[in-house]
């Protein structure tokens, strides 16, 4: 179907959710997810098809590792890849649309090219030069960092806080205004993608994909 933005009761669900994340909770409303959540978001990424296809995230969370996760997500994620290896990601949740874009968690052999680009002087100034570009309105983070210099880097290298980063993304918090109701949205995360375009463009060149099995990425 035709996107036509996110039903108020999308974000109702999600509240609901943290307030209750338990099975009787989630029973008792999941043909709602279903309907105000997972189809609008699907339709979403139907109109976002350049940027995919897309994956998205299933809504409960992995309880084997971790006892003290709540055991549903309180938040529906959807993930596409280009072809050069830049990641695109929105999420939906109480609080509204969060949109993403960038190498969030590189691998052993992404993490290496990285360094190497960063570390060399015109490589290294293009990205931090990039990075510093970017609108205030952006965040820029990674799945994690080192607390000190990576092996083989001085403490104070030019660059240490991108080298220091296991990936390199921007993201910003586009909440839930009147207009996440409507068509609206499809703009309005296109235009974050867009702005991510110098940033991804170094990445793909530099970095790329990674020929390692993947260990995940935005959840």
């Amino acid at each position: 179907m035709a996107f036509t933005g996110i039903p108020a009761a999308a974000i109702d669900f999600y509240a609901g959710l943290e307030a209750d994340n338990s099975k009787v909770f989630w029973e008792a409303n999941k043909a709602t997810f279903k309907t105000v959540v997972r189809a609008p978001i699907e339709d979403l990424c139907g109109e976002l098809e350049e940027y995919g296809p897309f994956h998205l995230f299933r809504p409960h969370n992995d309880l084997r590792f971790s006892k003290n996760k709540p055991p549903y997500k309180t938040h529906q994620g959807a993930y596409g890849e280009s072809e050069g290896g830049a990641g695109f990601y929105v999420q939906l949740s109480k609080d509204g649309l969060m949109v993403a874009a960038g190498y969030y968690a590189m691998m052993r052999d992404q993490l290496e090219r990285f360094r190497a680009a960063v570390d060399a002087e015109h490589t290294g100034g293009e990205i931090a030069g990039i990075v510093a570009a970017l609108p205030k309105r952006y965040r820029v983070g990674a799945i994690d960092e080192l607390k000190t210099a990576p092996k083989g880097y001085p403490k104070d290298h030019p660059r240490i806080e991108l080298l220091r980063r296991k990936g390199l993304m921007m993201m910003t918090e586009l909440g839930a205004p009147g207009w996440i109701h409507t068509k609206q949205v499809v703009g309005k995360v296109r235009a974050v993608w867009r702005d991510a375009e110098p940033m991804n463009a170094w990445l793909d060149t530099h970095v790329g994909p990674s020929t390692m099995e993947p260990e995940g990425f935005f959840g």
